[in-house]
């Protein structure tokens, strides 16, 4: 049985007052971040009923695994099991609040900028907006390649220099196999000069692996050593500096106090300064489209740090997708409020992007 199923048929064990039960601790608890009681409850349930009878109730939701006693507190919160069947089964995603949507528009500016900034901009907003920290994958450079260029820095650093047909310039450091001579650069070069017309860094890749294997013996050794490692690294260079914009990271310490949330904070600090894991966390956002919510340890990217990551990928003109905004917090974000709120901004992100394209 898959989880979902196991989800379905959980919630189909649930009556009506206790599914209310359910979501009303869920609530609770995303809104204070603390243990939600019974005393508490029967004030707000729809349906009149004592402490005790709502205490048996939260037994019984305790024993299906859907929430938990923190402590020695009365009170209960909701396991991950419980939040993954509140955001999949119960919760009400709204439109996005007039104030927020103003704040997120007004991150586009003038239209001018150039797209760095204006992602830049967009993830301070998102984790002013949210309170948490902003993820932002920005887009790959996909226009065709023009030129290609290699220059010798020292023994153990050379720079490409990448011209694209838009008049996109990019200059790369990168670390050359050992023993590389003007003379095998400049080959290098021509090889890849031969090919590259009209296509994009990707394209180009898939095309010199072939050509190396039926010429291998047209290209001097060192040169074929730099074509094929250096493909790798330009496709990749700087992208784990450079693609993973990330801000607001000091909100992750917003309200911490216990030294076990200090120890995972600062495992999600580590793995958001490494940057890694870029092509996983786009992964993630491949897989479909619309908003992915990941809560706790279904976050293969910072499983560590028992957070969870609301994401959604955007798209270009053709309808691909080139890159994702997220916010990542504590297991308690206000998801009817965070999950339209990165809806809104994805969608908003790529058409802005897209227009440019047409432009």
């Amino acid at each position: 049985m898959t989880e979902q199923n196991k989800r379905a048929a959980l919630m189909s064990e649930l009556n009506d007052r206790s599914r209310e039960v359910f979501r009303r601790v869920v609530e609770g608890y995303l809104t204070s971040g603390e243990p939600v009681g019974s005393r508490t409850l029967t004030r707000t349930l729809s349906e009149k009923i004592s402490p005790a009878t709502v205490r048996n109730v939260m037994q019984d939701l305790e024993y299906l695994g859907l929430l938990g006693s923190p402590h020695t507190s009365s009170g209960r919160i909701p396991t991950q099991t419980g939040l993954r069947l509140f955001v999949d089964g119960v919760l009400e995603v709204g439109e996005v609040a007039s104030e927020d949507r103003s704040l997120i528009d007004a991150t586009m500016g003038d239209g001018h900028s150039d797209v760095g900034a204006l992602l830049d901009r967009v993830g301070s907003a998102l984790s002013g907006i949210t309170q948490g920290a902003s993820l932002v994958l920005t887009p790959k450079h996909e226009a065709p390649i023009k030129h290609i260029e290699f220059v010798s820095l020292s023994a153990d650093r050379a720079l490409v220099v990448l011209v694209f047909a838009d008049s996109h310039v990019e200059n790369r450091v990168f670390t050359p196999p050992p023993g590389q001579t003007p003379s095998s650069m400049r080959e290098a070069a021509n090889f890849l000069n031969a090919l590259a017309a009209g296509k994009t860094l990707s394209e180009l890749r898939k095309t010199v692996t072939a050509e190396i294997k039926t010429r291998r013996q047209e290209i001097d050794i060192l040169a074929q050593q730099l074509v094929e490692t250096g493909l790798v690294l330009w496709e990749n260079a700087g992208e784990q500096s450079e693609r993973l914009i990330v801000r607001g990271r000091s909100h992750l310490l917003d309200g911490t106090t216990e030294a076990l949330d200090f120890d995972r904070i600062r495992h999600l600090f580590d793995d958001l300064e490494r940057k890694r894991d870029i092509a996983e966390f786009l992964e993630l956002t491949e897989q479909g489209e619309g908003v992915r919510i990941f809560i706790g340890s279904e976050n293969k990217l910072f499983s560590l740090s028992g957070s969870s990551l609301v994401v959604s990928p955007y798209m270009n003109a053709d309808r691909k997708i080139i890159g994702a905004v997220g916010v990542i917090g504590p297991t308690r974000l206000n998801y009817g409020r965070i999950v339209p709120i990165v809806d809104y901004t994805a969608q908003l992100v790529g058409r802005l992007i897209s227009d440019r394209t047409r432009g």
